[in-house]
């Protein structure tokens, strides 16, 4: 039981923390006027499975978490090579720089077998550094964090399994 509260309690603030850090995106966005490239709105989407499933994890019972945990881990590390594949983008700019459509510029004009490719090889916006804190960019940030989940997740999960194992409990 107590396992269960402590487990119960990581998760909800695995999903506060998913809660402010999508805010606080969309505030660098409407506020600031920062506009996400379209890899940053796949780790805006990321963000909010991450912090949905977190989020309904912390409130179930304890014989659903072990799926719900493996569910956001995985999608935690989606996220984090979304992440990644952005830090590269930002790290080693493509000697070609133009701007892409937005997504939903992509959406309107090009089915979606062509569009999930397309957000995933990025553009000359998913490239620019608009942003930075503590010498990290958003991407950098966002790779961090979503493997923070993972770890997280995973550790719960080992813990989890260690628990059943000496002592039963699910």
């Amino acid at each position: 039981m107590v396992l269960h509260r402590f487990t119960g309690s990581l998760l909800a603030a695995v999903a506060l923390a998913g809660v402010l850090m999508l805010s606080y995106g969309l505030y660098l966005q409407h506020l600031v006027g920062l506009e996400p490239c379209p890899m940053c709105i796949v780790q805006r989407y990321a963000w909010v499975l991450v912090t949905l499933v977190a989020g309904v994890a912390s409130l179930s019972p304890s014989r659903w978490r072990g799926r719900q945990l493996v569910l956001l881990a995985l999608l935690a590390l989606l996220g984090a090579g979304v992440a990644a594949r952005q830090s590269w983008l930002q790290w080693f700019p493509p000697e070609i720089m133009s701007c892409g459509r937005d997504l939903f510029g992509m959406i309107e004009a090009f089915p979606l077998k062509r569009v999930i490719p397309m957000l995933f090889k990025g553009s000359g916006d998913c490239s620019a550094v608009d942003w930075t804190f503590l010498g990290l960019t958003i991407a950098n940030w966002s790779f961090l964090c979503f493997m923070g989940v993972a770890a997280l997740a995973g550790a719960l999960l080992w813990v989890r399994r260690q628990a059943q194992a000496r002592w039963g409990f699910s």
